[in-house]
C-alpha cells in the first residue's frame, strides 16, 4: 500500500458497502467544513447536540459548529472538563442519554471515551449518532460496542456504531502526540489478538471469520510499518493509522464482538483500567495499557513457541487442574475487589472445564500443536521487535513507563485471565499447567527489554 488513500479506498470503502450500520466515513484535509453537509445527508431533524470535552472542542468545536449552523442546523453543546479526564462509565453514559430529546441528533466530538459514551447514550435512546473524530487514538469509532465500566467492572456493551464518521486530517495530525502513540499501541495489539484467535480456532472453540479475519490481519504488518513517521507528525502516516484503526472497528462490527481486535492484551489493559491505574497523577490511557499488554502477551508467545506441547502429560494436567471451588478461590485471591471478583466468576464459569472435557481439550492441543505452532511462528512478531516499533512510534514500551513493576505485571497476568470468557493464550497455558512457568520465564525486565537485538520472525 502506497498511502492512506489506497488503504481507505481498497479496504474501508468496500467494508462500508457491507456495513448494516455505517453509511459514511469521510476523511480528508479540511473535512471539518463539510460536517453540516454530511449531517444533513444522513440524519433527519434540524437540531444537533454536541458532546465533547474542553480539549476536543478547542481542537475542532468552533469549525464544526459553524459548519453545522451553515447547513441550517440548530446546535447546542454539552462540554465536559478536560481535566480530570471524563471516565467511560455506564453512569455517565446514562447521564448523556437523559440529555437527548426527540428529533435531536447526538454528535460525539472527540476520541475514545466521548465516542463510547455517546454511542451508549444513543443506543439507550434508540437513535443514531454522528461522530467527528479528533485523534487516531483507538479502534472504537466504527465498532459495535461501547467498553464502559459498570459499577467498577469494565464490559463491552453491544451498541450500534455511528451512522456517519468524519475525520479532518489536519485535526487528527495536530492531536497530542501521546494520543497518536496510543492509537499505534491499540493497533499493535491486533498482532497478539490475532494469535489468540488462531489458538481458539485451532482448538475448535471460536472459528476464524472469513470476513473479519482478513480485514484486520491481511494488511496489519504494512499498517504497522514506519512507526517513526508517526512520532515525527507525518500526516500521511497518521492518516494511515486512522484508516487501520477503523478497519479493525469495522471488523468488530461485522463479527458481532471484539474478538477480531481484542485478546489477552486487552484483558491486561482492562484489568488496569478497572484498577484505575494512574502514573504521575494522570490516568493511564487505554492505548498505553494495551501497548504493555501486547508486549507481555507476545513475550508469552515467544516462550510458548519454544515448547513441545505434543509431549504433554495429559493425565497429570487433568489431575492437577483446580475444581470449580478451587477456581473460585483463585479468582478471589487474585482479584481482591469483591465487585470485580463476582463478575469475573461469572465470566470464568462460561469457559471453565474439568475432567473429561479438559482431557479432550488437552488432546486437541497436542494434536493441533505442530500446525498451530507453525502458523503462530509465521504470524507473530517477537516481543522485543514490537517494543522497538512502539518506541519508534513514541509510545510506551516498558511497563515502568506506566508505573508497573514486575510483580504487579505478574499479578495482572494472573488476574486478567478471569475477567473475560474469551479463550486466549492465558487459558491455554493454565490448562496445560504451564502458566506459572511461562510467567516466571517471561515477565521480567530482561525479556521485555526493547534494547535487545530485533529478531523478526515470519513475514
Amino acid at each position: 500500500m502506497d498511502n492512506w488513500q489506497t488503504t481507505f479506498k481498497q479496504t474501508i470503502a468496500a467494508a462500508i458497502e457491507r456495513s448494516e450500520n455505517i453509511a459514511a466515513i469521510e476523511v480528508g484535509r479540511g473535512a471539518l467544513a463539510r460536517a453540516g453537509q454530511l449531517c444533513r445527508r444522513h440524519f433527519d431533524g434540524n437540531a444537533v447536540l454536541v458532546f465533547a470535552d474542553e480539549a476536543a472542542f478547542a481542537a475542532a468545536g468552533d469549525v464544526a459548529v459553524s459548519a453545522l449552523k451553515s447547513a441550517g442546523l440548530t446546535v447546542d453543546s454539552h462540554i465536559l472538563p478536560a481535566s480530570p479526564r471524563p471516565k467511560p462509565t455506564v453512569a455517565l453514559g446514562e447521564d448523556f442519554a437523559g440529555r437527548l430529546e426527540r428529533g435531536v441528533v447526538p454528535m460525539a466530538l472527540g476520541s475514545g471515551v466521548m465516542n463510547d459514551l455517546v454511542k451508549y447514550a444513543a443506543f439507550r435512546r434508540g437513535v443514531r449518532y454522528f461522530c467527528i473524530a479528533t485523534a487516531a487514538s483507538m479502534d472504537g469509532y466504527c465498532s459495535g460496542g461501547a467498553p464502559l465500566a459498570d459499577k467498577g467492572f469494565k464490559i463491552t456493551i453491544p451498541c450500534r456504531p455511528p451512522k456517519a464518521i468524519l475525520a479532518d486530517l489536519e485535526v487528527i495530525a495536530a492531536a497530542p502526540p501521546r494520543m497518536t502513540a496510543c492509537g499505534y499501541g491499540d493497533l499493535a495489539g491486533k498482532v497478539a489478538a490475532g494469535a489468540d484467535w488462531l489458538v481458539a480456532d485451532a482448538l475448535g472453540i471460536e472459528p476464524l471469520d472469513d470476513i473479519a479475519w482478513p480485514l484486520v490481519q491481511d494488511n496489519l504488518r504494512q499498517l504497522l510499518e514506519r512507526p517513526e513517521a508517526l512520532a515525527g507528525g507525518d500526516i500521511e502516516a497518521t492518516a494511515r493509522l486512522f484508516a487501520g484503526l477503523n478497519i479493525c472497528g469495522l471488523a468488530m462490527e461485522f463479527h458481532g464482538s471484539s474478538r477480531p481486535a481484542s485478546g489477552a492484551d486487552h484483558q491486561i489493559a482492562h484489568m488496569w483500567e478497572m484498577e484505575e491505574l494512574a502514573h504521575r497523577g494522570e490516568p493511564v490511557a487505554h492505548g498505553a495499557c494495551v501497548a504493555i499488554g501486547t508486549i507481555t502477551v507476545l513475550a508469552l508467545y515467544d516462550w510458548l513457541i519454544g515448547q513441545d506441547l505434543t509431549k504433554l502429560d495429559i493425565g497429570t494436567c487433568v489431575d492437577r487442574a483446580p475444581d470449580w471451588d478451587m477456581a473460585v478461590a483463585q479468582i478471589r485471591h487474585h482479584i481482591p475487589e469483591q465487585r470485580i471478583a463476582e463478575r469475573a466468576i461469572g465470566e470464568m464459569a462460561e469457559k471453565y472445564i474439568d475432567g473429561e472435557a479438559l482431557r479432550s481439550r488437552l488432546c486437541d492441543i497436542k494434536d493441533a500443536w505442530p500446525a498451530l505452532r507453525d502458523r503462530l511462528t509465521t504470524s507473530l512478531m517477537r516481543a522485543p521487535d514490537m517494543a522497538h516499533h512502539l518506541k519508534m512510534a513514541g509510545s510506551v514500551y516498558d511497563p515502568s513507563h506506566i508505573g508497573i513493576g514486575p510483580e504487579r505485571l505478574k499479578a495482572t497476568v494472573y488476574s486478567s485471565r478471569f475477567i473475560r470468557r474469551r479463550y486466549t493464550i492465558l487459558d491455554l497455558l493454565a490448562q496445560t499447567g504451564l502458566l506459572d512457568t511461562a510467567v516466571r520465564a517471561t515477565v521480567s525486565k530482561e525479556v521485555l527489554d526493547p534494547a535487545r537485538r530485533p529478531t523478526m520472525r515470519g513475514n
